[in-house]
Formats: structure tokens, sequence, C-alpha cells
């Protein structure tokens, strides 16, 4: 049995980490000690205690406990949960702890449905992708979300040192164990216990005579301080802390997150994200950055890593330290807008590719100004249908170049 599982929690007090749900007088804690459970859904990272919390919930309520796991739970098994609801062992209802409900489908989380409305069922869920993207809607709406966090290094301690007490007790070892090994262990697995005390096996497993050192736990830790999934919510997550991160102009951050990235091989959805930033955050305050940004990304793209760790950080600092402006792109929303809610009209006649008129034209001729005949290529017309024609999209950004353009042409357009 693996150590995780050996000295797996028994009450709430021996859980480590999730003070925030867990503490005294904290919300979760407070639905447990009442002892009425409700349906209750866990989100939250691999190794952090959403499955120990919920056996401990479960192995307290006076009800039939049935166990899925939504990566091999068939139609079948949630048939035969059903089946019972009516016989003597459901007479005091049924807790379903289901584990991993991401992977169950709309039908079969629908199928649950009705039981949990009439309280037959007592769902308890855990899922380490965002339920609001991956649960049903209607058994979301009957439940309540509690998020689970990666747990601290220094709560992490706690964890530690119980593992390998479990070890001393199995194995009449004393194990001594510096503080450095301990240190570095819980800062080394990302918030995350199972892999903690996986380390923890490994480095009793081979220690000399008890002794675990730092050198020890150096080449044990996994390399897993870092949690990322292209295809989950940490993916997404990392690029939203990246763009936000150069959006306020912190490149320290900018960098960490982008190193995260690199780290993790993921050039391409740093690159795509880059360039997306360059337009929609720099814009037109600093629209330089645009080609430039492209120039470092196409380097990085034809280097591979490692190099292309050097034209990326070049393009993070330069986005992060640039000036900002969102104008061009608040304006081609608002445009699109109108456009997706009819605001179209007609092209004004003077626009319109037509060169000669028929008989039944109203007005003969196209009477188009050509701007670049007149002083400083500009001569005042319509240019917008005419059922939007004093439409305002753009407005100038508070920044040097957007502010001289902004002079610009309230100069020239104020001649006219």
């Amino acid at each position: 049995m693996p150590l995780a599982d050996k000295i797996r929690p028994d009450t709430i007090d021996d859980v480590v980490g999730q003070t925030h749900l867990l503490g005294s007088g904290k919300p979760l804690r407070r639905v447990i000690e009442s002892g009425k459970i409700p349906n209750m859904i866990f989100y939250g990272p691999s190794g952090v205690g959403k499955t120990t919390v919920a056996r401990i919930i479960a192995e307290s309520a006076n009800m039939r406990l049935h166990k899925l796991n939504g990566t091999n739970a068939s139609t079948a098994d949630i048939k035969s949960i059903v089946a019972e609801l009516d016989t003597f062992l459901g007479a005091n209802g049924v807790l379903l702890y289901l584990d991993e409900i991401q992977y169950l489908n709309k039908k079969q989380q629908q199928s649950f449905l009705e039981y949990i409305e009439d309280g037959s069922i007592t769902l308890i869920a855990s899922t380490t992708e965002n339920p609001y993207f991956y649960v049903y809607n209607a058994i979301l709406s009957r439940s309540t979300v509690f998020e689970f966090k990666p747990v601290e290094p220094d709560e992490m301690v706690k964890a530690v040192r119980r593992g390998f007490e479990k070890f001393s007790e199995e194995n009449g070892i004393q194990y001594e164990v510096s503080d450095e090994a301990v240190n570095y262990i819980c800062h080394g697995v990302g918030g995350d216990v199972r892999k903690c005390l996986n380390t923890v096996e490994f480095c009793a497993l081979s220690a000399v005579d008890g002794r675990v050192d730092l050198e020890i736990a150096k080449e044990l830790t996994q390399r897993s301080n870092m949690r990322y999934d292209r295809d989950g919510d940490q993916h997404y997550d990392l690029l939203s802390a990246l763009q936000k991160s150069i959006r306020g102009s912190d490149e320290n951050a900018a960098l960490h997150y982008a190193a995260r990235l690199i780290d993790a091989g993921d050039i391409i959805s740093l690159s795509r994200r880059l360039l997306v930033i360059a337009a929609e955050d720099i814009g037109l305050a600093y629209p330089q950055a645009i080609p430039i940004v492209k120039a470092c990304v196409d380097s990085a793209m034809q280097l591979g890593l490692p190099e292309a760790r050097i034209p990326l950080g070049d393009a993070v600092v330069l986005l992060a330290t640039s000036p900002k402006s969102n104008s061009a792109h608040i304006a081609m929303d608002a445009a699109l807008a109108d456009v997706r809610n009819g605001a179209v009209g007609d092209f004004p006649r003077h626009l319109q590719n037509k060169h000669c008129d028929g008989e039944d034209a109203e007005i003969r001729g196209q009477h188009y100004l050509y701007p670049h005949d007149f002083p400083n290529h500009y001569v005042k017309q319509q240019y917008l249908p005419d059922n939007i024609k004093d439409k305002v999209y753009y407005q100038f950004g508070d920044n040097k170049l957007e502010n001289a353009a902004r002079e610009y042409w309230d100069k020239i357009k104020n001649q006219k």
C-alpha cells in the first residue's frame, strides 16, 4: 500500500492544509460538524485532500455509501445505485462519493438529477477541472462548490514528518531527517501531498543507516514543483496570469509565468499569447511592438528550445515595459457589436464602386472627393451609412503616440 494511503487522515483535524475551508469556524468545517450533509463539489488540483475529506465525511454519515470514479464508472454502475433506493439498504438515503466527475458525460450526470432533487441521493463529487465548465448546470445549481488549493510548504511539513514516523514504526528504524531535506521536499512538490509522500517513501527506502540529508532529498524529489496540463485549467490559468501580468506592467511576474510555459516546452502557446498581447494590450501606444514580437516569435520557432527562451524573453520584457493602450481593439469590438446588431445601412453614394448611373437615379454622379487632391490629404465628407453617420467608435488613448495623432488630426480637421 502506498504511504499516502497508509497515513491517510481519519479526522478533519489531521488533514494537511485547506485551513481556509477546514480551520476553526470555516464554512466547510461548519457544514461537516452540523451533521447534515448537503450536495457538494470539491474542486482543486490533485493531491490536496479532496478525496480524503470526502471519505471522512462519507464515513461519518449514517447513510449507505457508494463510491464511483468517473474514469471507469458505467451506466450499469449508476443503475445499480438507483436500484437500492427503494430497498432496506437505502432506507436512510444513499451517499454517493463520485471522484473525477468531469469524466462522466452529460447523460450520465443527468441520471442522478431527480434523485439529488428529492434527497434520495446525496452527492459529494470531486474534480480537478473547473466544475463550471465540466459539471452539468442542473447539478451545479443543487450543489455547493468548495475550492481546494495547493498545500503550502510550511503546512506540508506535518505530512513529511508523519510519513517518516510511519516508516520508523514499520521498519524499526529511527530516521534522522535534516530540516534542510524536509524543507526541500516540501518546496519541491508543488503543493501536492501525494507526491510529497511518494518522495518521503523513496527517501526512506534509499536512506543509509536511516539518515536522510539534503543530497538525498534533491536526488529523489520529483520534478513536480510546477503544475501544468496543456488541456486543463492550469494551462489557461497560466496564460491568463501571463497576459494580466504584462497588462499590469509587471515584467518580473510576466517572466515567471513565461518561464513556466517554456519549462513545460509549450513555446507555441506562449508565442501565440504574446502576439495577441502585442496588439490587444500595447496596441497603438507602441505599434512597433507588433512586428518586433512577431520577429521574436519567428526566431523562437526557428531556434527551438533551449535557445527559443532568448527571443521570447526579449518579447516578454518589451511588452511588459511598453506603454499600454487598448483603444483600437475596443473600437473594433464596438464596431463589431453594431454590425452584429444590424446597424449597417447602405453605403453612401460617393463611396460605392459605381461609375455610371441608371435612368432612375435621383442623384447623378458619384461626387466622391479624393483626399489626396486636398491640402494635408484630407477633406471632410461622410463615410458611415446614414443611420449611423455620427457614430464614434475610436477614442484616442492617453499615451505619447496617440496623443500626438490626436493633436495632428485636431489641427487638420478643425481647419476644414
